[in-house]
């Protein structure tokens, strides 16, 4: 069996950013959540926001750690496997990921020190303004890649000299028509991220009764979160949805399963997308809702996926699905966010078990709605890097084989697994040793260790 090099390449940049992804969607939403404590604890002097931004500046860092590692390789890519890509947009990308290492990535670097090893032997207003300096830097991060990203999707800004992409502006580029709402849907994922692991993670210090004062006041900031992110994050996607319809309509039409352009166009809940055929089989949907949505009438028309050559289409079945799966674990979120609005009632948002246990169950699904999301973003766009310009095929390395290429995304797993799994390690560690100081977790855990007599030592023997 041939291998196909461009295949092989797209796996293994999928997997790549896949996996980068979940850590900076995680520290996005954490590095603010632990500037703002320390805000209320400048402001307040209030013990217990200190034990709350500390212990989640340890999972902070280690999270920061495992993002660095994955993402520094994960450049390496562009000249391995996508060469001509990289020769004929590098007046563009290049200065972009540029910006991104020298104001955020140095940024962030730089302060954490601070964050990390720097109370009480800095000034107060120097510890405060090195936690948001770190949360600045993460919101550097995703401005400058999403820049990139979205002029891959929506490309300006720019003209075509002998196969190279020369700038003519820079503001149209940076600011091409898809980049606004695709920032804003990207942040409000990622602070969503945030505040579920810092509710999940709340929760189940409180089924454990450990440092019950500072989680109930972390779960409580981060419900609060949930309850203004989860169903603003449906605005913003539906205006993002939106953007896309008009910019990238094929890409939309796969995510709603319609092949045909029509008018009054329903809306499907479930189908099963047969590409070969250029149909659906087992359509479950609600009429005309797809057409309101889009269009906002009844009867509007929307185009169909058969407006692009099969050769130009998505793999229509991973992004309709991958869609839903990303909406439905949304209506999921703000279910939780309405559950914990109804339960403050008499603090019962802290002390329902049954509450409490669903949060912890929770934690892990925002990951899971932001890769669909990038999914559908990504692999919607195919078969273009640069859309309707240049296409996979055009932008692979020439000299590039499938055995190099299969070859590269197995050292990938392996390395990124042996990350992953040091990262989990030390996760579990700063998880089992929580808010408590040194002295306190060594006497809960001699509470917790069975007494046994050391060896050689003189044990009375019972009658």
């Amino acid at each position: 069996m041939e291998l196909d090099p461009v295949l092989l390449s797209r796996i293994q940049f999928a997997f790549v950013i896949s996996f980068h992804a979940i850590f900076p969607g995680f520290t996005i939403g954490l590095a603010s959540f632990i500037a703002f404590n320390e805000t209320l604890l400048f402001k307040t002097d209030n013990p217990l926001y200190e034990k709350i931004s500390k212990f989640w500046t340890k999972v902070f860092a280690v999270v920061f750690a495992m993002g660095v590692v994955s993402g520094i390789v994960m450049s390496f890519q562009f000249g391995t496997n996508w060469s001509n890509f990289s020769q004929a947009t590098a007046n563009l990308l290049g200065p972009l990921l540029s910006y991104e290492v020298i104001t955020a990535f140095f940024l962030e670097a730089a302060f954490l020190g601070v964050l990390l090893f720097g109370r009480h032997k800095v000034p107060p207003t120097v510890f405060l303004f090195s936690a948001w300096m770190v949360a600045l830097g993460t919101f550097l991060s995703s401005f400058w890649i999403l820049a990139a990203n979205s002029w891959m999707h929506t490309p300006s800004g720019f003209e075509i000299r002998d196969g190279i992409f020369h700038v003519t502006s820079w503001i149209e580029a940076i600011f091409n028509p898809s980049f606004p709402w695709r920032l804003s849907h990207m942040l409000v994922a990622s602070f969503l991220i945030g505040a579920f692991v810092v509710a999940a993670g709340s929760a189940w210090f409180l089924l454990r009764s450990r440092e019950v004062d500072a989680n109930r006041k972390a779960l409580s900031m981060s419900l609060w979160m949930i309850l203004v992110l989860a169903p603003g994050q449906l605005v913003v996607g539906d205006f993002h949805g939106l953007n896309t319809f008009e910019h990238q309509p094929v890409k939309i039409a796969a995510m709603e399963g319609h092949w045909h352009t029509g008018s009054g166009v329903p809306l499907f809940l479930f189908a099963w997308p047969d590409q070969q055929n250029q149909t659906n089989h087992l359509e479950v949907g609600i009429p005309k809702l797809a057409s309101l949505i889009l269009t906002h009438e009844w009867d509007g028309e929307v185009p169909g996926i058969t407006e692009a050559v099969p050769e130009e289409q998505p793999p229509v079945f991973i992004v309709f699905w991958a869609f839903r799966v990303m909406v439905g674990i949304g209506l999921i979120l703000i279910g939780f966010a309405i559950a914990g609005l109804v339960l403050r009632k008499n603090g019962r948002y802290w002390q329902s078990p049954l509450f409490l246990k669903a949060l912890t169950w929770v934690g892990w699904t925002p990951f899971v709605a932001l890769l669909s999301g990038w999914i559908v973003t990504e692999v919607g766009r195919a078969p273009w890097l640069v859309h309707g310009i240049m296409n996979h095929h055009q932008g692979v390395t020439p000299a590039l084989t499938g055995g190099m290429a299969l070859f590269s995304l197995i050292g990938y797993i392996t390395a990124y697994a042996l990350v992953f799994w040091a990262g989990i390690y030390y996760l579990l560690r700063v998880m089992d040793a929580g808010m408590e100081d040194e002295h306190t977790a060594e006497e809960r855990h001699e509470v917790e260790r069975p007494k046994r007599p050391l060896s050689g030592s003189h044990v009375p023997l019972s009658d």
